[in-house]
């Protein structure tokens, strides 16, 4: 049996899935779903919202995955794709250490990721009772590709326009009074 492996698996996945209910419903002091909508819009994140509920599901459902061991090399390939866009976005000009601030923290949750990616998620896990097979050198290269384009994906079309609340605002018109003359 493959203990480590589903703890490490359980573990990494439950932390996720508190990163995301962090973003969602503000548990575990987290910020909910406005605070992120905040972060995302001054992250160019458009539309915040949107980005806010698609990076909470996505770390809780990854998370979710990942801990019960469904469909592994997709949940690490979620996963990913959100830490490369915190890095992108937020911990990259930090530089690497954690202590500035930096990327360190997302470096370590990618490769863990990558290393749950290469190999069965243990005797303990629905792909082994469903009798999935993703062992081998493909799956982490595979999730680290599709994650990373995904990122890029979200954050190019994050940054093509306006928020949708701002494009749909439009300018307040002031009353005209009778002039006086």
């Amino acid at each position: 049996m493959n203990l480590v492996r589903s703890l490490a698996r359980v573990v990494v996945g439950l932390l996720f899935v508190g990163h995301g209910t962090q973003k969602l419903f503000g548990w575990f002091g987290g910020p909910g779903i406005e605070g992120t909508a905040g972060m995302m819009k001054a992250l160019e994140m458009n539309p915040p919202r949107r980005n806010a509920v698609a990076a909470g599901v996505t770390e809780a459902g990854g998370g979710a995955l990942l801990a019960v061991g469904l469909a592994t090399p997709l949940a690490c390939s979620a996963l990913i794709g959100t830490m490369v866009t915190a890095i992108r976005k937020v911990h990259g000009p930090k530089g690497l250490w954690a202590t500035e601030g930096g990327y360190e923290y997302n470096l370590v949750l990618i490769a863990g990721l990558l290393a749950l990616a290469q190999r069965q998620p243990g005797d303990i896990s629905l792909d082994a009772a469903l009798g999935l097979n993703f062992s081998g050198f493909k799956w982490p290269l595979a999730a680290l590709v599709v994650g990373a384009a995904a990122a890029e994906a979200s954050m190019r079309l994050g940054q093509l326009g306006a928020p949708a609340e701002q494009a749909t605002e439009q300018p307040a018109v002031q009353p005209s009074g009778p002039s006086e003359g």
